[in-house]
């Protein structure tokens, strides 16, 4: 009698497409004259009503709850606010003689962004790992991330990044990004059950808002002439440090949790939800944070490493997932 395998999805969906056409189109057809604050405050609308919905959707009670197992969550909020910024700080010794600045800010972004909620849940299901200390971990840090990050960006930017933000740029993260969110979380006795129900089309809402936040990014970066600042050696050499980044993190969570005792169910959890960087959150919060800078330079590494990450730990949950499968 044989028993057919779940099927499993692609590690690249078509919202990451998606992203990447939509820079491709950003690149080719920028918006220009009035159509450029007609973009400009729909970024504005949306990202206010995407992080109003990030709010209305995390349950404060059941984060609470899984807090419980401290020393789990300990190790994956250590790996994405300690251990990633630690070695973003480290990567400055690559300017100028491997990657300009700016793209160097890029780099130090990803290191200060939270983890993905959705694919780091994913993975560790697929894997057949601790599912619901992933969906805590995961909950938690875009939780915590709506508040560390901007903070550790404004710390650490101006020190090591030679990039300034200035303060009303983080009143314009208090207004357009904490208080959308906080409004969300109190709303939730209302709206709690309608982001249950409705949650499906409200993801076109989250992937519409992203899309547009990408056009308008790279629209202003060719309005900048942003290409022009970035050599196709550099593109490359970019490419490679993304690489080696996501692939230094994944060895490292997982050999560090293993000498931390930990399980295996449990060291899936810290390697998927301690390595994956939210494109969601990253590139909202940047077009607030960076707003006057070259942002679509800024965030093109969060998008090859988030590209690259969902490859790799798509093939890391495969394999985990037959290991599972030959001891059973």
């Amino acid at each position: 009698m044989s028993s057919a395998k779940p099927r499993r999805k692609l590690p690249i969906d078509g919202f990451v497409i998606a992203i990447v056409v939509t820079a491709i189109i950003g690149s080719i057809f920028p918006a220009t004259g009035p159509a450029v604050p007609v973009v400009d405050h729909g970024v504005t609308v949306l990202i206010f009503i995407l992080f109003f919905l990030y709010g209305a959707r995390l349950e404060p009670r059941e984060t609470l709850d899984g807090l419980k197992n401290w020393k789990l969550q300990g190790a994956i909020l250590v790996s994405t606010f300690v251990v990633f910024p630690l070695v973003g700080l480290a990567m400055h010794g690559l300017v100028p003689w491997a990657i300009p600045k700016t793209l160097y800010v890029g780099m130090l972004w990803i290191c200060l962004v939270p983890s993905t909620v959705q694919s780091s849940i994913n993975f560790t299901s697929i894997a057949h790992g601790n599912v619901a200390g992933a969906i805590v971990a995961a909950t938690t840090s875009n939780l915590l991330g709506t508040f560390l990050t901007p903070v550790l960006a404004l710390l650490m930017m101006s020190t090591s990044g030679g990039l300034t933000i200035q303060a009303s740029s983080f009143l314009d993260v208090i207004i357009q990004l904490l208080l959308p969110f906080v409004l969300g979380q109190l709303s939730r006795r209302w709206t709690a059950d309608f982001v249950t129900r409705h949650r499906k089309p409200l993801k076109f809402v989250d992937q519409g808002s992203i899309i547009l936040v990408v056009y308008s990014a790279f629209s202003e970066g060719m309005r900048e002439h942003m290409w022009s600042l970035v050599s196709p050696a550099s593109m490359i050499v970019l490419t490679l440090i993304c690489l080696v980044l996501l692939f230094f993190m994944l060895w490292l969570t997982w050999a560090g949790a293993g000498w931390l005792g930990f399980d295996r169910d449990d060291r899936i959890a810290i390697q998927f939800c301690g390595t994956k960087k939210s494109l969601a959150t990253g590139l909202p919060m940047a077009t607030v944070l960076f707003a006057g800078q070259p942002v679509g330079l800024i965030v093109l590494p969060l998008m090859i490493f988030h590209l690259a990450q969902l490859i790799a730990c798509g093939v890391l949950a495969g394999r985990y997932a037959r290991q599972r499968e030959t001891t059973q």
